[in-house]
């Protein structure tokens, strides 16, 4: 696998290595550049790119980084380097982006429920930034509401986005390709397997429900595929249109 990595796959694999490294020994480095939620005082603009080269784990960084060889060099020897990187940097964005979404819906929902039952806005917001709740809002608010609320204030780290758009652009140019999870052994075909995955990961952001375990950006995954989806159908057609035999 090593002997067919890609150059750009191994610059971003040598960066996330040094990122992580770096966090161990600089702790207060995560804070500063994993993504915060948009409305915190801590969101800072490079947030969106940054968290993409953050992991919470030696297990984290291992299973992106394994994704990332396995798939990433792949798509870069058909591509070359300059659309893998805007491929990879956009669904990463993307991936962001509907995470944040997802954040903002879900922080408001029980800010909104919080003001209604006579608690101040801009006192519920002091303390958020300030890293802090009241007990008395789990009395108001529902238990789904009080974990989702304080759950998209939770900085997000990793690459998770950006993998998952690899996954489905590998699907998209691999079809038949067999693929299998360290845990079920069993080769899938890439067209049926990545859309399983990625189901999933709906399945869990929105039941809150996770075979993974907690702490998983679900959405992010979802975000990363679908914006991997979106420019891979938009480059296939376009592709389909230069090739037609009427033009």
């Amino acid at each position: 696998m090593m002997n067919n990595m890609t150059d750009t796959v191994k610059q971003l694999l040598i960066l996330n290595i040094l990122f992580f490294i770096g966090a161990q020994f600089v702790p207060q480095a995560t804070d500063l550049l994993a993504l915060h939620y948009f409305e915190s005082d801590k969101f800072k603009l490079w947030q969106p790119i940054s968290h993409m080269f953050m992991h919470g784990g030696l297990m984290h960084i291992f299973f992106n980084m394994f994704a990332l060889v396995s798939f990433g060099s792949a798509l870069e020897h058909f591509w070359g380097p300059k659309k893998f990187l805007f491929f990879y940097f956009t669904c990463g964005l993307g991936a962001a982006l509907i995470h944040s979404g997802i954040n903002y819906y879900y922080f408001h929902d029980g800010l909104n429920t919080l003001v209604l039952n006579g608690f101040k806005e801009t006192e519920i917001l002091n303390l958020i930034n300030e890293g802090k709740f009241m007990t008395s809002w789990q009395a108001v608010l529902a238990p789904d509401t009080f974990e989702n609320m304080i759950g998209a204030l939770t900085p997000t780290v990793g690459a998770s986005g950006a993998i998952y758009g690899l996954l489905v652009a590998f699907a998209f140019m691999f079809p038949n390709a067999e693929l299998a999870l360290l845990f079920i052994p069993v080769p899938i075909k890439a067209k049926y397997f990545v859309p399983g995955i990625v189901l999933l990961d709906l399945f869990s952001g929105v039941t809150g429900y996770s075979i993974f375990g907690g702490g998983i950006a679900h959405f992010a995954h979802v975000g990363g595929a679908l914006f991997g989806f979106i420019m891979m159908w938009y480059w296939k057609k376009n592709q389909f249109n230069q090739n037609r035999w009427d033009r």
